[in-house]
């Protein structure tokens, strides 16, 4: 799921997603994380592309519409668990979070279309 949400935002390679990752407490390695990216890639959710960054050839990663929907569900699902889990609480961010949700979409349907 956070792998697909920064991939809807910009291209991503390993090393970052890594560093993202550790960011929320998670210690990822390279033999863990590029195997998630072959696999979300695999199911049609990712596609790759090879680009020269500081000398070096990189692989970023970037979200397809298939991933787009599976991101929508996901975030649905998560909505249900955390409401279901935190009650009222959660229901004071559903607004922020369809307002967030819904701007992000017509980015992604704009950058979509150019």
């Amino acid at each position: 799921m956070h792998i697909l949400h920064h991939a809807a935002e910009h291209p991503i390679y390993g090393n970052e997603m890594i560093l993202e990752l550790g960011r929320h407490g998670y210690d990822i390695s390279p033999g863990t994380i590029y195997p998630i990216f072959h696999g979300l890639e695999k199911a049609g959710y990712l596609t790759s592309r090879k680009e020269v960054a500081q000398g070096k050839v990189r692989k970023n990663y970037v979200i397809t519409p298939a991933g787009h929907k599976a991101l929508i569900r996901l975030k649905g699902q998560i909505h249900e668990l955390t409401s279901e889990v935190l009650g009222e609480d959660a229901l004071i961010g559903k607004k922020a979070a369809k307002v967030s949700s819904s701007k992000h979409l017509r980015r992604t349907a704009n950058s979509l279309r150019k």
